[in-house]
């Protein structure tokens, strides 16, 4: 059976991001904000606000109700910084929620765990700079590498990607991987769930977040640029990625967004989603 076989004639509507001037002396500066997620990583924020660069316009952090210190570090370490509480829990809901509050023509979103380096930002909106609408981080990339990924998810990662990559005629090197920009006009592809409805879970929330976007920028057809990154491992306390539990989520997004199937449009009441 051959790709086509599988696809179709279903091709999905090409959507136009509008372009936003390119960095130069003659034209405005897109303004650059920064979406960070972050759950009790007060040790951590000092490392990653530290190395953010200068000329950021925006960086907003989305507290998921947090117990240590985070919000105070993160407002002693980068004066000006947008709070945002998320209404429900997930990584997925988080993210929601800072794009919501983007003031910015870029957006970009890292982790608050030290294991993404902000100073590799640059190069993310250097890609949108050149045209694309979604820069699209990868370990896999040449330049690119990790520190953090164990033998067992780099060979799932693989696996999703072969996935995703024939049956959306993709060539993503690294689907779940969470560094990415994009312009703010994707955030409408993006299509989210409601950030502010508290009344329960909802499918995006947890960490099929980077799948549900990747798969819908692909839908959309807008031009999409891998740019290397490399992962380093959580600076202090525990990652709330379980490798089968997360994975099977990611399939299902998979097949959910292509074929319309495997996963609720909602969570059902008392069903918890992946923490932030």
């Amino acid at each position: 059976m051959s790709v086509d076989d599988i696809l179709g004639s279903e091709r999905s509507t090409e959507l136009t991001v509008p372009r936003v001037p390119a960095r130069s002396g003659d034209e405005r500066r897109p303004r650059v904000s920064v979406v960070i997620p972050a759950m009790n990583e007060a040790r951590n924020l000092p490392h990653v606000l530290g190395h953010m660069p200068k000329d950021i316009d925006e960086v907003i952090l989305v507290d998921g109700n947090s117990v240590d210190d985070t919000v105070a570090v993160a407002q002693a370490n980068w004066p000006g910084i947008k709070i945002v509480k998320q209404a429900r829990k997930g990584k997925g809901n988080a993210l929601a929620a800072g794009f919501a509050a983007c003031t910015g023509d870029y957006i970009v979103m890292i982790d608050a765990d030290g294991s993404m380096d902000p100073r590799e930002i640059p190069r993310f909106t250097a890609a949108l700079d050149a045209g694309a609408a979604y820069a699209k981080g990868s370990r896999f990339a040449e330049g690119g590498g990790s520190d953090d990924i164990t033998a067992l998810r780099k060979v799932g990662n693989w696996g999703l990607n072969f996935m995703t990559n024939v049956l959306f005629r993709t060539s993503f090197s690294d689907l779940c991987y969470g560094y990415n920009a994009f312009r703010k006009d994707c955030v409408e592809i993006f299509a989210l769930p409601d950030h502010a409805d508290t009344t329960q879970p909802r499918w995006g929330d947890g960490f099929e977040i980077e799948t549900l976007i990747n798969t819908r920028v692909a839908k959309a057809k807008v031009r999409i640029d891998e740019v290397y990154s490399f992962e380093f491992r959580r600076m202090y306390g525990q990652s709330n990625l379980l490798t089968f539990r997360d994975g099977f989520r990611v399939v299902r997004t998979i097949m959910r967004e292509r074929f319309g199937f495997g996963a609720p449009a909602e969570v059902p009441a008392g069903q918890t989603t992946t923490a932030a």
